[in-house]
C-alpha cells in the first residue's frame, strides 16, 4: 500500500513539474523557462540548426531577452539542400552568408499562431520579408509548412517548420 500511494505522490508530482504550454520536440520537452538556443539544444530533430547557430555565433544573441519568434528547420529539412550546401555555409570563411541564412529565419517580436493572418508580411532581422498563408489547415512561412506551431521560450516564440528558408 506505501509502495502504491509513494507512487501516485511521485507521479503527481511529475505532472505538475511540467508547464502546461510545455511541448515535446525530437524527443526532448520544450519549457518556457529554457531560452529558444537552450530548447533547441535539447531536441534531436534540430541538431543541424544548433550547430549552425552556434558556428555563426548567434548563440548568445538569440539568448538575449528579445523577444524573437524564430522558423526553426529540423534536419530533414536542411538535409533538402542541395548536397554540401550546409558543410559549406558552415565553413569559417562563408559565416556571414550563413548568418544571413539563419537570421532570415528570426523575427523581432513575440508572436504566437494566433497572431498569424493569412498573407501577413513579417520582416526578419536580417531586413527581408517572409509571408505567411493558410494552405488548408496548414500554416505557412514563405511556403515551408510550419510543422510545429507556438513552441513558447523564455524570450520568445519557436516553430519548427520542413524546409530551410533562403534570403534573396
Amino acid at each position: 500500500m506505501k509502495k502504491v500511494i509513494l507512487t501516485l505522490f511521485a507521479c503527481a508530482c511529475f505532472m505538475t513539474a511540467i508547464p502546461t504550454n510545455a511541448q515535446m520536440v525530437g524527443g526532448a520537452m520544450m519549457v518556457p523557462t529554457k531560452t529558444i538556443p537552450e530548447n533547441a539544444m535539447g531536441a534531436d530533430n534540430l541538431t543541424t540548426l544548433v550547430a549552425a547557430v552556434k558556428a555563426a555565433g548567434l548563440v548568445e544573441t538569440l539568448s538575449s531577452t528579445g523577444p524573437f519568434t524564430v522558423f526553426a528547420p529540423t534536419n530533414d529539412a536542411f538535409n533538402k539542400l542541395p548536397k554540401g550546401t550546409v558543410d559549406n555555409l558552415l565553413k569559417p570563411e562563408n559565416i556571414d552568408k550563413l548568418k544571413a541564412v539563419l537570421t532570415y529565419h528570426v523575427v523581432a517580436g513575440r508572436y504566437t499562431s494566433k497572431d498569424l493572418k493569412n498573407g501577413m508580411t513579417l520582416t526578419t532581422v536580417n531586413g527581408q520579408n517572409l509571408k505567411i498563408t493558410k494552405k488548408g489547415k496548414n500554416w505557412m512561412v514563405n511556403g515551408a509548412k510550419i510543422l510545429v506551431p507556438d513552441v513558447i521560450d523564455q524570450n520568445g516564440v519557436s516553430f519548427v517548420i520542413d524546409n530551410v528558408l533562403l534570403p534573396n
